[in-house]
């Protein structure tokens, strides 16, 4: 064996292995040196069809000059920038880390205001899919206006999962208009279409009671007419009672 040939070769080996990782990570830039090339913002989806984009929240990031691209990882503050999001009306909660390949990436979970209480005694406020009562957000919410007899404890407790079984459902979404709560608590609901009043009566066995509604208009009003009657309650179980208009 020429001992002296496979020195020289694997001097070579390793010279070239040597260059090669001096070209790639050896001339890779440290984390103190790595700006931010990227901003991923990610929201959680829900049954409800949210209000926010990631443009709006990066909007609210560049509001408060706290826009990472181009700056060094190593300072940007993640903990502000979600601090800041979990400030605003729309954000139930937010998360935000660094990636290894200096992307810094953000979580948000949206709050989505469902019903809107407009009550007689003059409260007028927005109330999310979890019930708990916001400010009248600053974006454009085309919902459902619930007016009557209705305290925090009703709307929290009724309105708000009425709200959210009729948001989440394209149909009825699309059908409801109001919810007009009476004073011995029952309700009724003023569709888009149509010159009538759908009664619920007491706001129990909701979906239910608005998937037989469903089924009278698919089968009954399709046939019959969407003007013949002014009253539809479907109050009492597996009963329909419709009232014709004078």
């Amino acid at each position: 064996m020429n001992w002296k040939s496979v020195a020289i070769i694997s001097l070579s080996i390793f010279l070239g292995f040597y260059l090669l990782l001096s070209a790639t990570v050896f001339n890779k830039p440290s984390k103190n040196d790595m700006l931010c090339k990227e901003v991923h913002i990610t929201i959680e989806k829900n049954i409800i069809e949210g209000f926010l984009t990631a443009e709006e929240v990066k909007k609210m990031i560049d509001a408060m000059n706290l826009n990472p691209v181009g700056k060094p990882i190593e300072q940007i503050d993640t903990r502000a920038i979600e601090e800041t999001l979990r400030s605003k009306e729309l954000i139930e909660s937010a998360e935000c880390y660094k990636a290894q390949n200096g992307n810094i990436c953000i979580k948000v979970k949206e709050r989505i205001p469902v019903i809107r209480v407009m009550s007689n005694d003059g409260d007028d406020y927005y109330v999310d899919n979890a019930g708990n009562q916001m400010r009248k957000p600053d974006y454009v919410c085309n919902l459902i206006i619930a007016t009557g007899n209705i305290d925090q404890t009703f709307a929290k407790n009724v309105l708000a999962p009425l709200g959210q079984l009729i948001m989440s459902d394209a149909f009825w979404r699309n059908q409801i208009v109001q919810i007009n709560v009476l004073a011995d608590g029952t309700v009724e609901l003023v569709p888009r279409v149509g010159e009538h009043i759908l009664y619920l009566g007491k706001p129990v066995d909701t979906k239910l009671k608005l998937e037989r509604l469903r089924k009278f208009y698919i089968y009954g009003l399709n046939k019959a007419g969407w003007n013949k009657y002014s009253r539809i309650s479907v109050e009492f179980h597996n009963q329909i009672i419709c009232k014709k208009k004078q």
